[in-house]
């Protein structure tokens, strides 16, 4: 294969990781607190033996997420969180402690403040949080303190990394860090309401398509390119 088509190849193996991360979107487009993927693409240069040669390559080996926030969808649910703001909430896993933005919790058979997955909440010191079986007239404040009766229990953490890009999606909804999260304090908590996943699928469909389309331009190049290399094997093995 010559140069074209190894150029070729490394186009069309980006397109499709950046089609398989839009399916991915599309898929989760219901799903609380996800937020949207994408593809970044690079150039890759590669110097030839020839005076002033090189070949230039397309790479996409990073995928970034889209932190702009979901739309606050209201429930009325107790336990039913969204955040305001760039902070994540922090539950534990049985990796180790993970940030999410998908706040529909409640409290398991042991009382402790789960996720819809069982995962621990945990509070702003990084312990569970406890919701005792007779608490009534649950409120959550804004700072994400929780109250029962009148009387503060727990308060809930928010926390916010310097550079969200550095967020290691680990499952649709659950990032791992790769450094000690501080403390959120520019985000709020709204009771009652879940975070809406923040694809847009109009977008997501048009850029389904474009990108479909230029795959298929790729194949057909590709297809051309095979028949050009086929057409000068069968012309010189007449001339030998």
């Amino acid at each position: 294969m010559d140069s074209s088509g190894y150029i070729n190849i490394t186009r069309q193996s980006g397109l499709l990781k950046e089609m398989q991360t839009i399916a991915n979107n599309i898929a989760n487009i219901s799903t609380n607190g996800y937020r949207r993927e994408g593809v970044v693409f690079a150039e890759y240069l590669q110097p030839l033996d020839a005076a002033g040669g090189g070949i230039s390559m397309a790479t996409a080996r990073v995928r970034y997420t889209d932190g702009a926030n979901g739309t606050a969808s209201p429930t009325g649910g107790t336990f039913d969180l969204a955040l305001n703001g760039p902070g994540y909430f922090m539950v534990q896993t049985a990796q180790g402690e993970r940030l999410t933005r998908a706040g529909n919790f409640t409290p398991n058979a042991q009382g402790d403040l789960v996720t819809m997955t069982g995962h621990p909440v945990l509070d702003a010191s990084g312990a569970p949080i406890f919701i005792p079986p007779d608490a009534t007239e649950v409120g959550i404040a804004a700072d994400g303190t929780i109250s029962a009766n009148g009387r503060p229990l727990a308060q809930i953490g928010i926390f916010e990394v310097e550079n969200p890009q550095m967020l290691l999606r680990e499952d649709g909804v659950l990032f791992q860090p790769d450094a000690e999260p501080l403390p959120a304090e520019n985000t709020t908590v709204l009771q009652g309401f879940v975070e809406e996943s923040n694809v847009d699928p109009v977008t997501e469909m048009a850029r389904m398509i474009e990108v479909q389309r230029s795959y298929e331009l790729g194949q057909k190049l590709l297809d051309r390119e095979d028949e050009r290399l086929r057409a000068a094997v069968r012309t010189l093995g007449r001339t030998a």
